[in-house]
């Protein structure tokens, strides 16, 4: 066999030999840059999908604020829900048990004592009863919430933080050491706190403009802030040292962050000159450029992340979305990669995130979001769920998760050291002892913990209780009726002898010998002692009647037995 090639005959090795020599060796040569990978990765969660809660299941009836600050206004815990409420003046939130569903009652009691809307809460990590708030009032206050519920109106702080100038816009709790708490506000200071002390460890005054967000790394050694003028900023927090600073996104709108647990990598959300949403992942020792930015749409509403350190997933939810995208995050570029989203009809105006060690393991339940929708007063639970369908622990989708034991104390951390978080296992869901808190201002003794009873099975219990007639004759219902159509035993009538003079005077020689017996008493004790002295005297009256009454029926009694033959 030969083949003729350019006017020649030749053999077949020979042309084999030629077309070699012809090839162009530079369109062979190896790519110098790895290329990413753009197909389908394998990985455990790409099916993980979101399971709204049932109805019942759901917190209904709630005044949510309607304030336009970019905060979550909302935080959950293994014992709590707490959502900022909506108030004709200062500032209020609710706190609900957490099995404790169904319609809120439009009377609850809520916690009252700031003068100002309340901007952000947060549940202390390591006790489940401290929660922190910030408000327009330049202040921040600690509160003890009990195991039952607020059966009155919580208006006593344990701690009050006063240090900033302007309001206050972001809190966050160190994750490893106990009672340092972090507070950004709007006279541009993040100021590190020692509430066991109630006073500042450190104030930072590195940016020049407001700021948008903050976030702790995994040991807590390092923050990360973004602000109005469009930088992201790496902060030693003891000493305030500007470790690395760096151009964020150029948008004008807000932008976040949050550190990627112990990777040393960061994820910012913001938007481009083009009011495009962007994330962008940064490495924590180089900010002049992220090492990845990719656009998520077009729309106008902040993003707020969301990062499970225990799955390396990131959750990309925007205010006024009705949706939530879920990332994976790996160790090789492109580093986050898309898996899916949950979608909803529904806008969210803010999330609250549950920890780790409550989730219902045999679930298959990674996450769980409550969101706050938007349009109506409704809290509605989503689960992030892994489809498998046995029902045995998975010790693949649930590593040691971080524990409610604090690692440091305050003062170890002051004095330099870091810890990583105490962990536990989610498999024998043996939780670390919480810490009473160590708070020296005031003392609380342990109240027991009585289960908490479902709104709806409320509302059913009173539908389902018996009328009781009343079967006393009818003559002696007479005077009763009388009372009645005269006003003698009504509200009003009640609010009349509260407010009349008699009382009035009364109530002021209680107050007199109120302060007689405590001069130097403080002025909330002198209030908490005339109110129970009211309370007594009103509750003396409301017998007084009751026996002037009795004692009338029985006076009729008897003029009946004795004109009988």
């Amino acid at each position: 066999m030969v083949i003729e090639i350019e006017n020649k005959i030749v053999s077949p090795q020979k042309n084999c030999d030629k077309v070699i020599n012809s090839i162009d060796n530079r369109s062979c040569t190896k790519p110098t840059k790895k290329l990413w990978f753009k197909g389908v990765r394998s990985s455990k969660f790409r099916h993980v999908y979101g399971e709204p809660a049932r109805r019942e299941k759901c917190y209904d009836n709630i005044p949510i604020t309607k304030n336009a600050h970019d905060s979550q206004f909302c935080a959950v815990n293994a014992k709590f829900i707490a959502i900022v409420t909506e108030v004709a003046g200062g500032g209020a939130f609710t706190v609900i048990p957490i099995n404790c569903t169904g319609r809120l009652n439009f009377n609850a009691s809520r916690v009252t004592g700031h003068s100002g809307p309340i901007l952000d809460v947060k549940w202390n990590p390591f006790n489940d009863n401290i929660i922190a708030s910030c408000s327009d009032d330049c202040t921040i206050k600690l509160w003890h919430i009990p195991d039952e519920d607020l059966s009155i109106h919580l208006n006593e702080w344990i701690v009050e933080l006063q240090g900033h100038k302007r309001r206050v816009a972001y809190i966050e709790w160190h994750p490893t050491a106990e009672n340092i708490l972090f507070s950004a506000g709007f006279d541009h200071l993040v100021i590190v706190w020692d509430i066991e002390k109630g006073e500042a460890i450190n104030v930072i005054d590195c940016h020049p403009d407001a700021i948008h967000s903050m976030s702790l790394n995994r040991d807590g050694s390092i923050l990360a802030t973004t602000c109005k003028d469009k930088k992201l900023r790496i902060i030693e927090p003891r000493s305030g040292i500007v470790k690395a600073e760096g151009a964020c996104h150029l948008g004008s709108k807000a932008s976040k962050v949050v550190y990627l647990g112990a990777t040393g990598k960061l994820l910012t959300t913001g938007f481009s000159r083009f009011s495009d949403r962007q994330y962008s992942v940064w490495d924590e020792n180089d900010l002049s450029a992220p090492v990845y930015t990719d656009t998520i749409d077009s729309s106008s509403g902040i993003m707020f992340p969301f990062f499970d350190p225990d799955t390396n997933m990131v959750y990309l939810a925007g205010k006024g979305d009705g949706n939530i995208r879920y990332y994976e995050v790996t160790e090789e570029a492109p580093y986050v990669h898309f898996l899916n989203q949950f979608l909803s009809g529904n806008p969210q105006r803010g999330l609250g995130v549950m920890p780790k060690r409550a989730l219902n393991a045999l679930n298959c339940e990674i996450f769980r979001f409550y969101k706050l929708h938007a349009t109506k007063g409704f809290c509605e639970p989503i689960s992030m769920i892994v489809p498998r369908k046995s029902d045995q622990f998975h010790d693949d989708l649930y590593p040691d998760t971080a524990s409610a034991k604090p690692a440091l104390c305050a003062q170890e951390w002051i004095r330099g050291q870091n810890a990583m978080p105490v962990l536990m296992s989610m498999k024998t869901g043996k939780q670390q002892a919480l810490n009473i808190s160590s708070i020296k201002q005031r003392s609380f003794s342990k109240l027991n913990e009585k289960p908490a009873i479902d709104n709806n099975k409320r509302k059913f219990m009173f539908l389902s209780m018996e009328t009781i007639p009343d079967y006393r004759p009818k003559d002696l219902m007479a005077e009763k009726n009388q009372k009645t159509t005269s006003n003698q035993t009504t509200k009003f009538q009640q609010l009349q002898q509260k407010f009349s003079g008699n009382d009035v005077h009364n109530d002021v020689t209680v107050l007199r010998e109120i302060n007689n017996v405590g001069d130097n008493m403080p002025e909330h004790e002198l209030r908490k002692a005339y109110q129970a002295q009211s309370d007594e005297i009103r509750k003396l009256k409301k017998q007084l009647v009751n026996s002037e009454q009795r004692i009338k029926e029985l006076e009729e009694q008897i003029r009946k037995l004795q004109t009988k033959p």
